[in-house]
């Protein structure tokens, strides 16, 4: 190839192109000279894209477990005692309150409903929860207390991709994937954002809460399955030894390596990576994933049964997950969207949840990784104050509510023992130290050591962050 040749295909020379001259001409010098100056790092990205990578902050966590409640759990049944919405059981909202309020699905000018369950003080920090939550109750002392959360959306997607991407908008990368981004894993042989889902469904915004956006797709979270391979098709097909994979994924990364050195393209990487990834996890993930090794005292903590899939398994696998440097695990339990029946389903899913959530905590104090480990439990948003359906009838429950929401949280450098915030009698609208969904994510971030104004990437033209343009702060009071 010469600088003449786009005579040959016809080409005017005012047509020749800047890239293709530095590409072509001189022999491909540009591009000798382009892979001098890229090389080694398209080189370190190909060999380990998620190799850990020095926080830009003193960082007090080191990984994330966020118990992801789908479907949105009632803060007025669980942690926001209003005896002043008991004592107006039946009665219409004030007006007030409606103005400008849009619902989900009912009449905002539907009955206000009092709290079905009863609330108690617990531990020396004096926490208020219902009794819905025993076994929350024993840690109160250790975790931290958000009464004052608050988001943009009334419907479940919008809602969750809120949550796990600060967007409502398909397509933005999720907490777990901006985590990777920017620190990297610790693990070598498991992915470092893995993602388990447990309840009656999946989440409504699906696995764009999990999602990588328009970071490369090495970060995007991994769903592992609880029972039988954790991957499907782990295990080789009948007829492939291990010396045959081993011999065609040479060769299959060898054609990929020699692309990846000719255009750059990151998503080569995370292909490399993945097939990797894959061939190592054939040995570390069964291994990761085997309750049988725990002792039985630690599976009647959690309520865990090998073999059977449950919420109690998955919390134990996610402390099992961390213990091995994997960076972010996220566990979405789709359960918690009482429309109707509120008072038996709240009391199925909190018998289901209550018991690993706490035993989770407890566990990873006892073992010293509580300190180095963000736990967070919540769903999207709350419930209304108002009554959905026949408040006489045992089918009533509660509408989406984005205006006021508890979320709790404990370890990875966290006050605990701490309740920030509070809402009006009613529990419809903050009254004080109003916590957003960007806050808890420039929060979550600094806890990593992760600057939310700092961490971005270039897409669009734009310096993308997880907190997106909106004001965003983080959460100090709640800070040890």
């Amino acid at each position: 190839m010469n600088c003449q040749s786009h005579q040959h295909a016809g080409l005017p020379p005012r047509e020749l192109a800047r890239r293709w001259f530095l590409k072509e001409c001189g022999v491909g010098l540009g591009a000798v000279a382009l892979n001098q100056l890229l090389g080694s790092s398209v080189a370190r990205a190909a060999a380990d894209p998620l190799a850990a990578k020095q926080a830009q902050l003193p960082a007090k966590a080191k990984n994330v477990i966020f118990l992801f409640m789908a479907g949105a759990p009632s803060h007025l049944e669980l942690f926001d005692n209003k005896p002043q919405l008991a004592k107006f059981d039946g009665t219409l909202p004030p007006a007030e309150l409606l103005a400008g309020y849009r619902a989900a699905f009912i009449n905002p000018n539907s009955t206000l409903m009092g709290p079905k369950f009863k609330f108690a003080r617990h531990g020396q920090s004096g926490a208020e929860l219902s009794e819905l939550l025993p076994h929350l109750a024993t840690i109160a002392d250790d975790i931290t207390i958000v009464k004052s959360m608050a988001t943009d959306a009334f419907n479940h997607a919008p809602a969750q991709l809120m949550m796990s991407t600060g967007s409502q908008q398909f397509g933005k990368p999720s907490i777990g994937a901006w985590s990777l981004y920017g620190l990297g894993s610790e693990s070598q042989n498991l992915p470092g954002f893995v993602v388990f889902s447990t309840g009656a469904k999946g989440p409504s915004g699906g696995s764009a809460n999990w999602g990588s956006g328009y970071l490369p797709t090495v970060h995007q979270g991994v769903q592992l399955r609880t029972s039988g391979d954790p991957v499907l098709f782990l295990s080789n097909p009948r007829g492939v030894d291990n010396r045959l994979q081993r011999d065609s994924l040479d060769a299959i990364n060898e054609l990929n390596r020699q692309h990846l050195d000719v255009v750059g393209d990151p998503e080569i990487a995370t292909r490399i990576n993945s097939f990797e990834m894959a061939y190592r996890m054939q040995a570390s993930a069964p291994e990761a994933m085997n309750l049988a090794d725990e002792p039985e005292h630690i599976l009647k903590m959690y309520g865990a049964e090998p073999g059977k899939p449950s919420f109690a398994n998955t919390c134990l696998l996610a402390r099992r997950l961390v213990e091995r440097g994997v960076r972010f695990v996220e566990i979405f339990h789709e359960s918690w969207d009482q429309h109707g029946n509120l008072v038996p389903d709240l009391q199925k899913n909190c018998e289901k949840t209550d018991q690993p959530s706490a035993a989770l905590v407890r566990d990873l104090k006892q073992r010293g990784l509580l300190d180095e480990t963000l736990v967070i439990w919540g769903g999207e948003f709350g419930r209304t104050p108002m009554v959905q359906g026949n408040p006489n009838n045992v089918g009533a429950g509660r509408d989406h509510h984005p205006n006021a929401f508890t979320m709790w949280l404990a370890g990875g450098g966290m006050k605990p023992g701490v309740t920030l915030g509070a809402s009006d009698d009613f529990g419809f609208n903050v009254t004080q130290d109003k916590v957003h969904v960007r806050d808890l994510h420039a929060t979550i971030l600094h806890q990593l050591g992760l600057d939310h104004t700092r961490l971005t990437y270039k897409f669009q033209g734009l310096e993308q962050k997880l907190t997106g343009v909106e004001p965003a702060r983080v959460v100090k009071e709640i800070i040890a």
